[in-house]
């Protein structure tokens, strides 16, 4: 169990995390297999977590053309999305400042994308002593890289960090980094995630009372 005693900074995925967006992916990317790989219904389900280049190297190698339109379409929608905190983000990230742990974003998702963020979120950047995007890291999840430059931001040891996360590359890279890991049943269920972390929530509401 996580307390504000044994733990110095918590380390949050965007997507499914901090905000409750997959839903919004879905419709998107189902729309795009559906124009572009017709012939792998249900890709939508499959892509979940995986960053761009993955998508794009193991379903849309070598279309060239089609992933230059894809990514004018992602950036278009992602300027006009929603961007609703999953429930109890808010309280609970006071909460964990407000016991001096630190806080930060640890996200595949580019500048670009994090732009759209801050333009519907005033308060986002206040929220977090740290903002890592794709452009720190070498290597995407399910590596470990991005959780360990989020530690060593911070000046910590991976034992004194916990990841939330919902996705399987990204749960992957937080038990790879060595830190707690807690999953949120947002995008995938409870009982597939559950081997990947140290413990299962739903969303922040189920952490009243633990820090």
């Amino acid at each position: 169990m996580i307390t504000g005693d044994n733990i110095r900074a918590a380390l949050f995925d965007l997507d499914g995390v901090v905000f409750d967006t997959e839903g919004q992916y879905s419709v998107f990317w189902g729309s795009q297999c559906r124009l572009y790989r017709p012939d792998c219904p249900g890709l939508e389900d499959k892509i979940k977590g995986q960053t761009l280049v993955q998508i794009f190297d193991k379903y849309f190698a070598g279309m060239e053309d089609v992933q230059s339109k894809i990514v004018a379409s992602l950036d278009e929608f992602e300027r006009n999305m929603s961007f609703d905190y999953v429930a109890g983000f808010l309280d609970f990230v006071s909460r964990l400042r407000g016991k001096g742990v630190k806080t930060a974003v640890v996200t595949s998702s580019n500048k670009v994308k994090m732009e759209a963020v801050y333009a519907a979120r005033k308060e986002f950047k206040g929220l977090f002593d740290a903002i890592l995007t794709a452009e720190d890291f070498e290597h995407s999840k399910p590596d470990p890289d991005c959780y360990l430059k989020g530690a060593a931001r911070f000046g910590l040891e991976p034992s004194e960090c916990v990841v939330f996360e919902d996705s399987f590359n990204g749960l992957k890279s937080g038990r790879a980094a060595g830190m707690t890991v807690i999953g949120l049943a947002t995008t995938n269920d409870a009982v597939a995630i559950e081997p990947y972390c140290d413990e299962v929530i739903k969303d922040f509401r189920e952490l009243v009372g633990v820090i």
